[in-house]
């Protein structure tokens, strides 16, 4: 009884800091939208037009005067031009630049998941949880599970902006669209948690910048 009484308290506790962390990222609509605008303008601009299926589209008015058998020939010896020059003839620089971003974003949140714990020590609210009778795993918990939960609300804004706008997902159906979630999920987590090891063992928030910028440099 004492152990289901104790697992309760520690899920409040997780549950109750959690939403704090949603909550100053929900309370800061401007921090979110430029969160959300910069991969919306690169997924507008680059990745339209550096869509090479599009340049090198041939245009259905052309096609549709002209026999079948051209018509083949010419899609045909584009492709294999297309091919040669590329390695593939189906290139989808857009879905390629709309599914690396739900993956950029994911780091992002991880990264700013160490920031959120720096700060908190700076401005003393984490001495403050400390003090208070809570268990530290609470913490580190609430604050991978809080950035988590803000990649993963990105990304799939993210992901119902660039459907409307031609997303071609390849992915089986339901079960693998759901694991390629699970793995930004699982991405997301790994990288709050190594920035919070980080943000812990680092004695001045300048070591957490450099290591940040280490890890955004690739």
């Amino acid at each position: 009884m004492a152990e289901i009484r104790r697992e309760g308290k520690v899920f409040t506790e997780i549950s109750a800091l959690t939403m704090r962390e949603l909550k100053k990222w929900v309370n800061r609509p401007v921090v979110v939208a430029m969160m959300l605008i910069q991969p919306v303008l690169w997924i507008g601009l680059f990745g339209k037009a550096f869509n090479l299926t599009g340049i090198f589209k041939i245009p259905p008015d052309l096609l549709n005067s002209l026999p079948p058998f051209v018509t083949q020939q010419i899609q045909g010896m584009f492709n294999s031009i297309i091919a040669r020059l590329f390695g593939t003839a189906n290139i989808d620089y857009f879905s390629y630049m709309a599914v690396g971003m739900m993956a950029v974003i994911s780091l992002f949140a991880g990264l700013q998941t160490g920031m959120s714990l720096s700060w908190d020590r700076r401005l003393g609210y984490l001495n403050k949880l400390l003090a208070a009778p809570i268990s530290r795993g609470s913490i580190i918990v609430s604050k991978v599970l809080g950035g988590t939960i803000k990649a993963l609300i990105q990304s799939l804004i993210i992901l119902a902006i660039a459907v409307p706008f031609g997303l071609k997902l390849n992915v089986a159906g339901l079960w693998q669209l759901l694991a390629a979630i699970l793995g930004l999920v699982l991405f997301a987590m790994g990288i709050g948690t190594l920035m919070i090891s980080i943000t812990l063992r680092a004695k001045s928030w300048e070591t957490q910048i450099a290591v940040m910028n280490l890890l955004n440099l690739p």
